[in-house]
């Protein structure tokens, strides 16, 4: 390295990839939060349902209108939406977790190849 301040090509692949995985971990947040949303509303969507008597007529969504429907089918259709969304947020959590810990991984390879001003982190060989 002549420059001392040049950016190795290791590094600038390793910032590039933690940029990446930042960009990642936003995207699967914001899915989560979506999810999140969508299991609350159902959540009160079958509360306000269960309250509802028999007699009672029930409604729901089809696009821009509401369509008759009967209670015990909708009850069965949000507690599915309910559970697709909960194994949902649960694969979302994991990757979140995956992501987090390969960031925090990054970030310690990137910190050593800053103090140490290596193209190659000091747990790799120079020969592979």
């Amino acid at each position: 390295m002549s420059n001392p301040e040049e950016i190795p090509p290791y590094l600038r692949e390793q910032l590039a990839r933690y940029e990446q995985l930042q960009q990642n971990l936003q995207a699967i947040l914001l899915q989560k939060q979506q999810v999140d949303l969508e299991s609350t509303e159902v959540e009160k969507a079958l509360e306000e349902l269960k309250k509802a008597s028999d007699s009672d007529s029930v409604y729901k969504s089809a696009g821009n209108i509401l369509v008759r429907a009967r209670k015990e089918d909708l009850i069965k259709e949000l507690d599915e939406r309910k559970e697709l969304s909960g194994t949902r947020s649960a694969v979302l959590a994991k990757q979140e977790q995956r992501v987090r810990e390969t960031v925090k991984d990054l970030e310690g390879k990137i910190q050593e190849a800053l103090k140490s001003r290596s193209p190659v982190p000091s747990n790799v060989s120079a020969n592979s």
